[in-house]
């Protein structure tokens, strides 16, 4: 596939970086490690409920994964495609927004109609992520692919730090609860049209001729040829397992602080703004990192920071602890995703990135959801002390099994003879 040139991909990093923008701007009113779980523990949703946010929507973006990949197979114009799928985003935003804005319920069951629109909204994010990430392939070169994403992602980071000061501002207002929260998501609802507006502008290259004509067997045959002989993506998948117990606490961090400490639910701008900024510089480095050593560094960087925020939730003793906690978290979570993505694009080579992100997240889905059902059996019966004790194990397993037994597939030609291209 012929490279874009330099101007091409300035055109794109910029529209990119609008597009990250004003995501990370929107998402600062509905985060799952902060806002999400807040809002439905001051709803009276069920504390297993409220733990199983982060790990809930993992799940729910993988279910339709396979179907978005299958069906965007023959995809000829993604950018198109790319700026549809992103349109299914849009009813369970507003529907969010509209209800807890203007009805404001809170009644005892006005949690379920926010959980039915967050279960749709993740649904959703599930169809657009394989179309996005073959709009991203399609759209970047390979050699600074990590640059580029990790650059648009320190805008996504700029975004939200803009955002978590307004968030700060809206919950610490006179709007009463839950017209607050509400208005967050009208924000962000607006937010993401004009992140997808962001696309038309967007240089792609042409697809490849073999790739035009791709019938449902040989993306079935395809799959059957990856698991049966990608060895080292068999093990990569297999490292990832460990890292799935990682979820419940992502939704526990701001609710288990909450109930130590006490503090206004105005703070979720403040942790916002800390996690974002850690997220941004996080988001650079890995990049950085990954075109220079490898992309499976990053993510072992990415993971021991997720470690780090355990150690660092069971050592607080003040509010410094907790700030601590959401920075660590924001290093994990933003030198994930160059990692994780250009990982995806280093394992397929010039195969389907698409099926490759689909089969991750599909085979990931059953483990994750084992552990929300485990957590949140578990924080009824112990202390969550031993909970963030249990997912701390998990964490050092899945690093060591990720570096000792997964090789960086950017730097090997890990069977590449054996996998024919479709």
């Amino acid at each position: 596939m012929p490279d874009l040139s330099k101007k091409d991909l300035n055109k794109n990093l910029v529209l990119n970086s609008v597009h990250e923008f004003s995501w990370g701007f929107g998402m600062a009113f509905h985060t799952t490690y902060a806002i999400v779980p807040l809002f439905l523990k001051q709803l009276g949703a069920p504390s297993a409920v409220v733990l199983s946010v982060a790990g809930l929507f993992a799940i729910l973006f993988a279910i339709p994964q396979l179907i978005s990949a299958a069906w965007a197979r023959n995809m000829h114009n993604i950018k198109t495609g790319v700026i549809g799928v992103h349109g299914l985003l849009f009813p369970p935003l507003f529907m969010m927004s509209f209800v807890f804005a203007f009805l404001a319920p809170t009644g005892p069951f006005a949690w379920i109609y926010y959980y039915i629109c967050f279960i749709l909204y993740g649904l959703a994010i599930g169809f657009v992520l394989p179309i996005w990430a073959g709009f991203i392939h399609r759209t970047t070169n390979r050699g600074t692919r990590g640059s580029f994403i990790g650059v648009s992602f320190v805008f996504n980071s700029v975004g939200g730090f803009i955002g978590g000061f307004l968030v700060k501002i809206l919950f610490s207002s006179s709007i009463s609860f839950p017209n607050n929260f509400g208005i967050g998501f009208f924000i962000y609802f607006f937010s993401v049209i004009v992140a997808t507006t962001a696309f038309i502008g967007f240089r792609v290259r042409p697809v490849k001729i073999s790739e035009k004509k791709r019938s449902l067997g040989q993306f079935i045959n395809e799959i059957k040829e990856i698991i049966k002989k990608h060895k080292n993506f068999r093990r990569y998948l297999l490292g990832r397992i460990f890292f799935t117990a990682n979820f419940p606490a992502i939704s526990l961090y701001a609710v288990f602080m909450q109930d130590k400490f006490g503090f206004d639910i105005s703070e979720a701008g403040v942790f916002t703004v800390i996690n974002v900024t850690a997220y941004g510089i996080a988001s650079y480095i890995s990049g950085k990192i990954g075109d220079r050593f490898g992309h499976k560094t990053a993510l072992i960087l990415s993971f021991s920071a997720h470690l780090f925020a355990v150690f660092t939730t069971l050592l607080a003793t003040s509010m410094f602890w907790v700030y601590l906690v959401f920075m660590f978290l924001g290093l994990g979570l933003g030198a994930f995703v160059p990692a994780s993505m250009n990982l995806v694009y280093e394992f397929a080579k010039e195969r389907d990135n698409k099926l490759y992100m689909a089969m991750i997240d599909t085979f990931l889905a059953p483990f994750t959801l084992f552990v929300i059902i485990t957590a949140g059996m578990l924080s009824s019966l112990i202390a969550l002390e031993w909970l963030f004790v249990g997912i701390g194990f998990s964490l050092i397993a899945g690093l060591i099994f990720m570096i000792f037994m997964v090789k960086d597939p950017g730097n090997s030609d890990q069977d590449e003879s054996i996998l024919t291209s479709f």
